[in-house]
């Protein structure tokens, strides 16, 4: 029984850490898909922030899809206003014209943010993501993107609320967003 009441001690105190945590996000810059330097004051709103690239076969659409719905699903259900960004790990390939087309197939207020590979690696360090060209094909050159596959949740002045993997329900998402923003909004 001490063992159990230790456990959920730990658990308490992990999940405390967690909600608090001031070492993910930061400042960035970066170049929306209209060619305009945006930072992450610059959407007065909430944000879901997802990194991915284009040429993702799966993983990165669905995840895309999903986070458009949630979008919806908040601004239709609750009236909060939640913006769904995507940040390309390949700035190599995925222009800001290229993310324009890409992120329009998922909803018209998604917004695709790209920039030099140093901005990129500043952002990604930041957010404490992964990502690593893989050569793919048999052609010289061809390459995918290892990536992490987490949704982020900022608040609207661009600070880190939440995070969320890969599996997570999107009703789910979607009322531990409510939560955190009112808590966010709260203790302001």
């Amino acid at each position: 029984m001490k063992w159990l009441v230790a456990l959920l001690v730990l658990g308490l105190a992990a999940s405390t850490t967690a909600a608090t945590r001031t070492d993910i996000g930061g400042p960035f810059q970066l170049t929306n898909q209209n060619g305009q330097r945006v930072t992450e004051r610059s959407f007065g709103e909430p944000v879901l922030l997802y990194f991915g690239f284009l040429t993702c076969p799966d993983i990165c659409p669905t995840d895309l899809a999903k986070m458009a719905r949630i979008s919806r699903q908040l601004q239709q259900q609750q009236g909060l206003k939640v913006q769904p960004v995507f940040v390309t790990v390949d700035p190599e390939r995925d222009t800001p014209e290229k993310l324009k087309t890409y992120v329009n197939y998922f909803a018209s207020n998604f917004i695709g943010l790209t920039g030099s590979a140093q901005d990129i690696v500043r952002i990604t360090d930041a957010y404490h993501v992964y990502y690593k060209k893989v050569p793919y094909g048999d052609k010289p050159g061809q390459y995918m993107m290892d990536h992490s596959t987490i949704l982020f949740l900022l608040d609207s002045q661009g600070r880190y609320l939440k995070h969320f993997g890969r599996g997570a329900d999107e009703k789910d998402i979607e009322k531990q967003v409510v939560t955190a923003l009112a808590d966010s909004t709260a203790a302001q």
